[in-house]
């Protein structure tokens, strides 16, 4: 069976005046679900967490219902088409070879949108337009990056990204109308990221901290730090006109990603361009010296020029 690839590395801040911005870019069918040798452990882990802490990491709406369906048989028509050495697929029966698994899609005895959410290593979920107005209808949802299902399912997404400071001035009006518009078949992507002090794929809670950490310093910050990336991506689902919005998280250690005094310096500028409303909301403020410490120290590792 052909071997799962190394993890890839998303590095996508930049120094500079900070923008909040969609960053849309294209993605191909091929490239619409990332696969890399952290499924193995990624995908016991959201086993676990569905039998586990099942209401915390889905829901959905019955108005959902025939988008979620929809949502499975894209996304297992997709893994058979572009992924055939993984998984393979004969009438209705889907066969995922990485984890031994085997599934009747016309009666996978589970909501089809949670079986969709035990192949991928992404999230997904279900974006619904009401009278103009984009729901957050359903979720398989993981690995939150600090907020909880249950607080915004059934939202508008104007709702769902409320505590988000200035997106209400600067992507409220464009997100509403990217989800209204978005052409089916085309296949939009971006990249967000955060730094945080702790490793956990599942983190519903965690925002707004403001105590410091004083466990971590400028000396160790680079182990004890990780750069959280979320690569999320953005699809019409032609037969309900509902949106899949896919999440998928990467945590890398903070040293093993800053590999450069030029990556730590951008950084560094980025993190120092964030306005103190989001510095809030991400809970930089208890580590951001401890980062900015251990980064300035690695950029002043680079070599004058000459």
């Amino acid at each position: 069976m052909h071997p799962l690839p190394p993890e890839t590395v998303y590095l996508p801040f930049e120094a500079g005046p900070y923008r909040m911005a969609l960053g849309l870019t294209a993605a191909t069918d091929a490239d619409w679900f990332e696969f890399d040798a952290l499924y193995p452990t990624e995908m016991a882990e959201r086993r676990r967490l569905l039998a586990d802490h099942h209401p915390e990491v889905f829901a959905a709406l019955p108005v959902s219902d025939g988008a979620r369906a929809e949502a499975l048989a894209r996304v297992a028509a997709n893994l058979a088409a572009h992924h055939p050495t993984w998984f393979t697929r004969s009438g209705n029966r889907l066969t995922n070879h990485l984890t031994g698994e085997s599934w009747n899609l016309a009666n996978p005895g589970q909501d089809p949108l949670e079986l969709a959410g035990r192949l991928v290593q992404e999230d997904l979920c279900i974006i619904q337009v009401q009278d103009e107005t984009p729901i957050f209808t359903a979720a398989v949802l993981c690995f939150p990056s600090r907020w909880r299902l249950g607080e915004k399912i059934g939202k508008p997404l104007a709702d769902v990204h409320g505590p988000v400071p200035v997106y209400a001035d600067r992507l409220e009006k464009p997100v509403d109308r990217f989800m209204r518009h978005l052409k089916d078949g085309h296949i939009a992507a971006r990249l967000n990221w955060s730094v945080l002090d702790d490793p956990t794929l599942f983190q519903p809670t965690g925002k707004w901290r403001e105590g410091a950490n004083d466990a971590i310093t400028s000396a160790n910050a680079g182990a004890s730090l990780y750069l959280r990336v979320e690569r999320q991506s953005l699809r019409r689902l032609p037969d309900s006109g509902a949106v899949l919005f896919g999440i998928r998280v990467h945590c890398y250690r903070l040293d093993a990603v800053i590999s450069t005094p030029a990556l730590a310096a951008r950084l560094a500028g980025a993190a120092r361009a964030l306005p103190d409303s989001i510095v809030h909301y991400k809970s930089l403020r208890p580590i951001r010296d401890a980062l900015l410490g251990w980064l300035d120290q690695r950029a002043g590792e680079m070599t004058p020029a000459g």
